[in-house]
């Protein structure tokens, strides 16, 4: 019989993803490290709290576009349902208002979810500590996109904007 040499204390991973075949994949990926389990894995936004109450995670991986309901807008009540339930937010994009409606919604975290699962995984030891993970490509297009609209505000022309 093959032995686990998981640590004691593993990580506990909740993973909402609408695509099965993503969500399969990552879950196996993350398995593969030594101190994360995945938990509990939902592919509809409105069955995330519920699957999160039986199995109390400590993160919930969260796509941020899932039928049913948003990953923010699950995000925001599993603040409220599970408050020691740290989330990150996956995305494929950085859509405009999503890092500041993730952060609104208590996220710990923003990423892109084709990013290495290294990397995930790594957001994911972080987001325990306390610390806030934005993926950097994401916080740079939030940060161009605040930058056009305070452009916005103080002028009147296009060739503004354009620059």
């Amino acid at each position: 019989m093959p032995r686990d040499h998981r640590p004691a204390k593993c990580v506990r991973v909740l993973l909402a993803e609408d695509r099965r075949t993503a969500h399969g994949a990552l879950a196996h990926l993350l398995g593969m490290e030594p101190d994360i389990e995945v938990v509990a894995q939902v592919g509809q936004g409105d069955m995330i709290v519920d699957a999160a109450l039986v199995a109390r995670p400590d993160v919930a991986l969260l796509d941020v576009e899932l039928p049913g309901l948003s990953g923010l807008d699950a995000a925001a009540l599993l603040r409220t349902e599970v408050p020691d339930c740290r989330v990150l937010i996956l995305t494929t994009s950085g859509r405009s208002g999503y890092l500041r409606r993730a952060t609104e919604a208590g996220a710990a975290g923003f990423l892109v979810k084709d990013g290495p699962v290294a990397e995930l995984a790594g957001a994911i030891r972080r987001v325990l500590t306390g610390e806030t993970v934005i993926d950097p490509a994401l916080a740079a297009a939030a940060e161009r996109e605040r930058d056009a609209l305070n452009t916005a505000v103080d002028s009147a022309t296009v060739a503004d904007l354009a620059e």
